[in-house]
């Protein structure tokens, strides 16, 4: 059995302004898999704890199952919540006291600066501090980061009465300037965004109509395999 930490929130909107509840701690079990041992530290937002899917159906399990043939996850963990931005992901780290090292890092952090409509200079400089962060927790090595873009909330039902055309240009802006800093550091950059946008069926949102179905969340992680497997190998 692994322990993955998990931080959120327990409303329904990634949108939630500010911390307003306490944090609670859970463990999950991971799949069994073959080959050599690795580790795996999820940060972010409702996007990678999942909300509104159940645990076994958030990306980065699914993600962990595609490479059991080649790695056992012995543990993984979260520290993401639903509503945080980046500045509220790096307090919340800080808060963590987490001192633990890694042999893969995700970050996945931006679309609630986007909905409070916060400036992409102060993205920037928060994402490129997270990115810092990241490796920090990869025994300093930005190689064994990566980074999944922005999905676009503006194809949910959700945001059927609001200016779809404005959310994704908006979240092609803060995508961009991850896309940009991860450049500079070497860190792949794992697009996610444009698959958000092809499926669009029901059967790809959920319960809540604003966040994404497991089903999604699957192709998330479809998406982030081959960068996974280059990331462990090394």
């Amino acid at each position: 059995m692994s322990r993955t930490v998990i931080f959120f929130l327990s409303i329904g909107l990634f949108f939630a302004c500010g911390m307003t509840e306490p944090a609670t701690i859970s463990s999950i079990d991971n799949p069994v898999g073959s080959g050599p041992d690795r580790t795996f530290l999820a940060l972010g937002d409702s996007y990678t704890i999942g909300e509104s899917v159940l645990e076994k159906d958030r990306w980065s399990m699914y993600l962990i199952d595609l490479l059991k043939d080649k790695y056992t996850i012995t543990k993984h963990d979260i520290i993401a919540r639903t509503g945080w931005t980046t500045e509220e992901l790096i307090q919340a780290i800080a808060d963590s006291k987490n001192k633990n090292q890694y042999d893969m890092v995700s970050l996945l952090i931006g679309v609630n600066n986007q909905y409070r409509g916060q400036s992409i200079d102060k993205y920037r400089k928060e994402f490129r501090e997270l990115l810092n962060i990241s490796a920090e927790f990869a025994h300093n090595d930005y190689r064994k980061v990566f980074v999944l873009s922005i999905p676009d909330y503006g194809v949910t039902p959700f945001a059927a009465s609001r200016d779809r055309e404005k959310i994704a240009r908006e979240i092609d802006a803060f995508n961009a300037v991850a896309k940009e800093e991860c450049q500079k550091l070497g860190i792949p950059f794992v697009n996610i965004t444009t698959i958000t946008r092809d499926y669009t069926g029901a059967e790809y949102i959920a319960s809540d109509q604003l966040h994404f179905s497991g089903k999604m969340h699957e192709l998330w992680a479809i998406q982030a395999r081959s960068t996974a497997e280059i990331i462990l190998r090394q």
